[in-house]
């Protein structure tokens, strides 16, 4: 049917249509694939916890039995209301197997939502999706500035409160590598600001200083500027306090990408500190110097590299679930020994 613009997105979260029957929700932002997810089921299904009209299924349940997305489907509802199928982790399974039946035979009165991670757009689901009829797909790319300002801005409308201004530069320099983990940061800083009327830069500095926020930031940095040490540390505190692997290497996969780009843009005659200045969403000003510097120490052909890595360790997490902490925790290793030898030369 077709691919979602952003500025479409909000409206068919809030009314997803009996025309659609397959709905892919699908980008690197792990959190804004959940969060949508669940928005669309809650309309569809009428209430998200209600067991005769919402079916929830992981993709590794498909892969043993493909044939069970379709059975399900086409189960009518004990209350005559839409019948939801909610599948999670669909990432790097195949499950067009079991999706293409419902494209090709839709299931009246029902609708199959997937939940993915990031698709290439070569991968056979998403396309078999975005060039059908009565599927649709749903991008969930990182919040740009204006999409961390306006979260930022609901959410301290619900809680009645202000923040001044350099608060707010500081907590949106850190926010938008993961839509849920921002939101909960804002949330946690309006609960910690309760009983009075606006929110100081003291406020975030104490709340949102060992937030994950800033703690990936931390990792990022150590393992593209060259500390291992450090990297490794961070890496096992990020673990311990319940952040994903894939969440890690999805940010690390950023942010070679956006050193690439500026890598790209000095190369081709500008000075790094105007290209790192000219960043948007804006690089908090305490991190710029770091950034220059690890514009220095990543060369066009290390960043390919560097990509790779990256890509494989994001597979791997995916295929070995139960590995995927050792998997990307090498990964940021070998990453961080890369750069520290870069220096050296």
């Amino acid at each position: 049917m077709a691919v979602l613009k952003t500025n479409e997105i909000d409206a068919f979260l809030r009314r997803p249509g009996e025309r659609v029957g397959v709905v892919l929700i699908h980008g690197p932002d792990d959190g804004l694939v959940t969060e949508r997810a669940s928005a669309i089921v809650a309309v569809a299904s009428g209430r998200a916890d209600d067991p005769f009209s919402l079916v929830r299924l992981e993709g590794a349940d498909l892969i043993a039995d493909p044939a069970r997305l379709g059975d399900e489907a086409r189960t009518i509802s004990l209350f005559g209301s839409r019948r939801v199928v909610w599948v999670r982790d669909c990432g790097a399974r195949n499950l067009l197997p079991a999706v293409a039946p419902l494209l090709d035979d839709p299931a009246e009165g029902s609708l199959v939502v997937l939940e993915a991670g990031d698709l290439k757009k070569t991968a056979p689901l998403r396309k078999k999706i975005e060039d059908h009829a009565t599927a649709i797909a749903v991008p969930c790319y990182a919040d740009g500035a204006r999409d961390i300002a306006r979260l930022v801005d609901d959410e301290l409308a619900a809680a009645g409160l202000a923040i001044d201004r350099d608060a707010r530069e500081t907590l949106e320099a850190h926010l938008g590598g993961d839509r849920m983990a921002s939101r909960g940061e804002i949330r946690k800083l309006c609960l910690y600001a309760h009983g009075r009327d606006r929110i100081r830069l003291a406020d975030v500095e104490a709340i949102v200083g060992d937030a994950s926020a800033l703690a990936l930031d931390e990792l990022v940095d150590a393992v593209a500027g060259g500390d291992p040490a450090v990297a490794d540390r961070l890496f096992a505190r990020l673990e311990s306090s319940g952040t994903s692997a894939s969440v890690v290497v999805t940010v690390l996969q950023r942010h070679f990408q956006l050193l690439e780009r500026l890598r790209a843009e000095v190369t081709a005659g500008r000075k790094t500190p105007d290209v790192v200045a000219g960043v948007q969403p804006p690089i908090f000003f305490r991190r710029r110097a770091e950034i220059a510097r690890q514009i220095g120490l990543w060369s066009p052909d290390r960043l390919r590299r560097a990509a790779t890595v990256l890509d494989q360790a994001l597979l791997d997490s995916r295929r070995l679930p139960q590995l995927a902490g050792a998997v990307v925790s090498a990964a940021t290793l070998t990453l961080a020994r890369a750069a520290r030898a870069a220096e050296r030369r």
